[in-house]
């Protein structure tokens, strides 16, 4: 192809979605002679994955609406050559050539390039099992997906879907089939949805599914899917198969990076792209970003892959910069992601604790039950935040949070704080804005700073969930619930004496002045002032971090309380 007027630079970029539509922005920003082509093997560009399912049930109503940009628009903007239906099948690197398909009437051609960006992205995960090639079974991951389902939805009206996989498209899918008034099922190998989170964490998302109807097969292995009674049967190895209207697949995505080893780029986890921090690939003039390429993690250092819509768009910026004589950066992707589930809002950055093990890092953590807001205005509802460090630098690792409202607001704040380098208790410094219909004068992520400090100086020690069971019921320690009677009565574990916190001054003659006190509330607030009066008296004592509400959450996947009184003195 000939190129266009008198173009100093010609850069091609295989991809038009997240990362390669924000490198062709970017290019065209900084460099207004540059020719620019953009080839996408789909019909759309600079479309948002994420809000994909939110068309399947209506609520997303124009199809029109997925994308933030067409070919046309794209060019009359930025000058740009964005041809949809054209796949790049393979890169001369000597000739610095690409091989193109004209996937609409078969036209094959070769296109020069100066520089080259690939953003291939990633392709739903195909296990290779006995029917999956069958007409009910779909994946989604572009428009066209979804305007599949949306069809097939819409004209045979099917009544169940099972969903295989429990991360977040599988999670949105689900909510939107509810919405349609489908049966839902989720089946997957996992014991727990949403693998970012750690299995406590994930308990609440459980119980919102739950409670929302849709019917949980953890534990299961899909060993197939068969065609029966006009519907699918989802084998399943070690239970009886599960039956529905139609399946989809979402059991993670793999990086699409077929082109890349074929031009014999290098490789790195899973067969994704290897890059430097440049977006560089091991041949020269070649970029790549987006789900395709190994990253390093932020928090940890080591090799990942992070497929997220954010991390796409800063490495299509930065290819974008070093392609234009820059010199820009990528320091790594955290992870912080935020999913709508139902009614709750559940969000994550930096890595959890079965990570932080794994890694090797000796780790603590707390586990708080803050208000969205302040406790005296009304409608406020109760959060559950978990946020992780390092025990012995207190560098923060990761945080999670389940909630209704200010969850997003306080895991960005948390993100921040990981990217900053800040110390876990630091956090009881940020000056953050307050207002009572938005947070409290101590805000969340205040109070986890506080108790962090208090464990730093000594003033909290904890014992956890995982404690639970441990603890000697010989009488060789104490364990005290400060709740009152009424809570008391509800629910408690086993072996432990009531005395409410307001009375435990004056039944100090109770407690047994040489043993350990392990002490719980139901949220953690309560036991925390009973330990105070405890060690002010000489007692040796440990708080339950998260409380008993977290503990009956975690075991019984129930759902969240809503409300609570001032003080932590939940209803």
């Amino acid at each position: 192809m000939e190129r266009r007027g008198d173009a100093e630079m010609k850069v091609v970029i295989v991809g038009g979605v997240a990362g390669g539509a924000t490198a062709a922005a970017r290019i065209r920003r900084l460099d207004e002679q540059a020719e620019i082509v953009v080839f996408e093997r789909s019909g759309y560009v600079s479309y948002a994955n994420c809000g994909l399912p939110y068309y399947i049930s209506g609520v997303i109503s124009d199809g029109e609406d997925l994308t933030l940009q067409t070919p046309e628009s794209f060019d009359a903007r930025f000058r740009v050559d964005m041809r949809v239906h054209h796949e790049v099948t393979a890169v001369n690197k000597e000739k610095k050539t690409v091989s193109v398909k004209n996937l609409e009437n078969g036209e094959e051609f070769e296109e020069a390039y100066d520089k080259l960006i690939l953003s291939p992205g990633a392709k739903p995960a195909q296990p290779k099992l006995p029917g999956v090639g069958i007409d009910k079974l779909f994946t989604l991951r572009t428009v066209e997906d979804t305007f599949r389902i949306k069809e097939y939805i819409d004209s045979h009206k099917p009544k169940s879907a099972v969903l295989a996989g429990g991360g977040f498209i599988s999670l949105e899918v689900a909510e939107n089939l509810r919405e349609l008034g489908m049966d839902v099922t989720i089946v997957q190998r996992p014991k727990q949805l949403m693998n970012p989170f750690d299995s406590d964490m994930a308990s609440f998302i459980h119980a919102e599914m739950r409670k929302h109807g849709v019917k949980l097969a953890l534990g299961h292995t899909v060993e197939g899917f068969e065609e029966k009674d006009n519907g699918v049967d989802v084998l399943l190895a070690d239970a009886e198969p599960l039956h529905a209207d139609m399946v989809v697949l979402a059991i993670g995505v793999t990086p699409e990076s077929t082109l890349a080893k074929e031009s014999g780029l290098e490789l790195g986890l899973k067969g994704s792209i290897l890059v430097n921090d440049r977006m560089e690939t091991s041949v020269p003039d070649i970029y790549a970003v987006g789900d395709a390429v190994q990253v390093k993690h932020f928090v940890t250092g080591e090799d990942a892959i992070i497929s997220l819509a954010g991390p796409a768009n800063k490495q299509g910026r930065i290819a974008a910069d070093n392609i234009c004589g820059k010199d820009s950066r990528y320091m790594g992707s955290q992870g912080s992601s935020v999913l709508k589930i139902f009614d709750l809002t559940a969000a994550v950055t930096g890595i959890n604790e079965s990570s932080a093990q794994k890694s090797g890092l000796n780790v603590d953590k707390v586990v708080l039950s803050p208000m969205s807001h302040a406790g005296y205005y009304p409608g406020g509802k109760i959060m559950t935040m978990k946020v992780i460090f390092e025990k012995d630098t207190y560098r923060l690792l990761g945080a999670q949070i389940v909630g209704y409202e200010g969850v997003d607001k306080r895991i960005d704040v948390l993100a921040t704080a990981i990217h900053c380098g800040m110390k876990a208790y630091e956090l009881k410094d940020l000056d953050l804005a307050y207002a009572p219909p938005y947070s409290s004068a101590k805000d969340p992520v205040n109070m986890a700073g506080f108790m962090i400090e208090n464990i730093k100086n000594g003033i909290l020690k904890q014992w956890h969930l995982e404690d639970v069971k441990k603890l000697p019921r010989d009488g060789s320690v104490t364990l005290l619930d400060t709740r009152t009677q009424a809570e008391f009565a509800c629910g408690h574990f086993e072996g432990f004496c009531n005395i409410p916190v307001d009375e435990l001054r004056e039944r100090l003659k109770e407690i047994a002045p040489d043993k350990p006190v392990y002490v719980n509330c139901q949220s953690g607030l309560r036991s925390y002032i009973a330990c105070r009066i405890l060690a002010g008296n000489g007692f040796d004592c440990y708080n339950f971090s998260g409380g008993f509400r977290f503990y009956d959450a975690v075991e019984h996947d129930r759902c969240l309380i809503e409300q609570s009184t001032a003080c932590g003195m939940d209803k």
